[in-house]
C-alpha cells in the first residue's frame, strides 16, 4: 500500500508577523515589570547619594530583565528621578 503525501504549506510572512506581535508583548511586559520594580524602589532611596541610587537601579535592571543592561544616561536619569521622589517610565522600543 502506498504512503499517503502530506504535503504543507505555512504563510512565512504571517508567521514573522506572529514571531514579531509576541515579542512586542513580550517587552512590553518587562518594561512594565521594570516600571514597577524602579518605582519601588523610590521609599528607600529618596534622598540618598546618586551613586548609591544608581547601584541600586542597576541591580533591579538587572534582576527583572533577565540579565540584561542599561545605558548609562539611562541609569542616572532613573537615578535622579527615584532620588528625587520622582517616578521612572521603562518603555518597550
Amino acid at each position: 500500500m502506498a504512503k499517503p503525501r502530506v504535503k504543507i504549506k505555512f504563510d512565512e510572512r504571517g508567521l514573522k508577523k506572529a514571531v514579531q506581535k509576541a515579542a512586542e508583548k513580550t517587552a512590553r511586559g518587562m518594561a512594565s515589570d521594570l516600571t514597577r520594580a524602579l518605582n519601588g524602589l523610590t521609599p528607600t532611596y529618596q534622598g540618598r547619594p546618586l551613586d548609591e541610587v544608581k547601584q541600586a537601579v542597576q541591580s533591579t535592571w538587572k534582576r527583572h530583565s533577565g540579565g540584561g543592561s542599561i545605558t548609562d544616561p539611562e541609569l542616572t536619569e532613573f537615578a535622579e528621578k527615584i532620588a528625587s521622589g520622582g517616578r521612572v517610565e521603562v518603555r518597550a522600543k
